[in-house]
């Protein structure tokens, strides 16, 4: 009798097909999500809270095969294990001549960390497995405290919402396709100020971390009548205009913005739903208040975030897939389109800056957690915020030696009066 397991497979989602098509050593295409306890992590109980964690996201038992046209998921029966952390920060995960799981779970004194190949999941899934595996954590953990009563866990999607293809389910086919082709995308923005510096070994990338007090910022923020993402972005652009060189001053500054889908279109898929906004910025005639930084970027995101235009990048993230001559092209042909468009639309920014939003857990958690924080996937430096309580965590990542872009930007928060703490890799 044939008592082997029956192997499943699924297709990627539309973001997920160009990671392993563009990732290589210099750019893994992984991201961390990191969240720090106010005691010391247990590995065996924090184990325990993987096997029930990794039966609610089936999705992360996979890994990635490679097909005639396409890249798939394959079930697997590997167990995932935590570790404690001894590689280099976002440490390549998928190659493509082994067969590994797509994510890690890492712990190091009082922080528990997940790294991702972007091709399972965005920062928003990634969130939701990392809140999954913490609450079995802390439940273990801290049993006699939750005797009378359990808290309730903020993610209860079933297993089909989980891994629902939600760039399919809201594309809207060929009777959208003349109305996006009206619009243009973005004029051209010039020639675009690309940030160069001196690589570190092996591959590795620097990050500074600055925690600060979420409510300090967003007064600022506030002084300004406009959001934290528009007041860090305006501070991140006038802080590479100060590190220019002279005779670059002129060009034109594109910060990448990644969108997340969820918040216009109900889905709560743990896989890649997410899109990205380009916004273009020229220092005029030097002019760098910023008031007048925050007041043009303001316009900028406000023109980008409309339904119009949210449908609009839909419409052209999955217009490559289903275009017919895609379609019959094998793989390598593929992957070798996707990798010049990546290297042509590297050119094309200068920057990035990832929200991950306010975090909430259970308020029953509280006293456990001091903090969350998020480390972006990095081929420029590029930032990535998110909130806890009232710590306002900021991660600069780069690739390079360099770091007076980030001495800058916390130099412009602590003259406004921002107390900030200061830590680094």
């Amino acid at each position: 009798m044939n008592n082997q397991k029956k192997v499943e497979w699924s297709k990627l989602d539309n973001a997920s097909k160009y990671f392993p098509a563009t990732c290589d050593e210099k750019d893994p295409k992984v991201f961390r999500i990191a969240c720090e306890l106010f005691e010391d992590v247990e590995p065996e109980i924090l184990q325990k809270a993987l096997d029930i964690t990794i039966e609610q996201f089936p999705s992360y038992k996979s890994v990635l095969r490679r097909g005639i046209f396409w890249y798939y998921y394959e079930s697997s029966d590997i167990r995932p294990t935590v570790e404690r952390e001894d590689k280099p920060v976002c440490a390549p995960i998928y190659r493509k001549n082994e067969k590994n799981l797509l994510f890690r779970v890492i712990y190091n004194k009082k922080r528990i960390n997940i790294e991702v190949f972007h091709a399972l999941s965005d920062g928003t899934g990634a969130l939701w497995f990392m809140m999954t595996l913490l609450y079995h954590y802390l439940l273990i953990k801290y049993k006699d405290d939750f005797l009378e009563k359990k808290p309730e866990l903020n993610y209860n999607a079933s297993i089909s919402q989980k891994k629902d293809d939600s760039f399919s389910r809201y594309y809207q086919g060929r009777h959208y396709r003349k109305q996006a082709k009206t619009k243009k995308e973005n004029k051209n923005p010039g020639k675009v100020y690309i940030i160069r510096g001196t690589r570190l070994e092996e591959n590795r990338i620097k990050v500074i971390e600055g925690t600060m007090s979420a409510k300090a910022v967003l007064e600022e923020a506030h002084k300004y009548n406009t959001t934290l993402t528009v007041f860090l972005s305006a501070l991140l652009l006038l802080s590479i205009y100060k590190d220019m060189p002279v005779r670059k001053r002129g060009n034109t500054l594109v910060l990448a913005v990644p969108i997340n889908l969820r918040q216009f279109f109900k889905s709560e898929t743990s896989s890649n739903f997410f899109s990205i906004m380009n916004i273009p910025y020229t220092f005029d005639d030097g002019n760098t208040e910023l008031k007048d930084v925050i007041g043009k970027l303001d316009e900028s995101f406000r023109k980008e975030l409309t339904e119009e235009r949210i449908y609009q990048h839909l419409h052209w993230l999955m217009s490559f897939e289903r275009n017919p001559f895609t379609r019959i092209a094998p793989l390598p042909l593929k992957n070798l389109s996707l990798r010049i468009a990546n290297a042509i639309a590297d050119l094309g920014v200068t920057t990035s800056i990832s929200n991950l939003g306010k975090i909430k857990t259970p308020p029953e958690f509280d006293r456990y957690i001091r903090q969350f924080s998020v480390i972006p996937n990095v081929r420029r430096p590029q930032m990535a915020i998110c909130t806890y309580g009232d710590r306002l965590v900021i991660n600069f990542a780069s690739p390079f030696r360099e770091t007076e872009i980030q001495r800058f930007f916390f130099e412009s928060l602590a003259n406004m009066g921002i107390k900030i703490e200061i830590a680094s890799n």
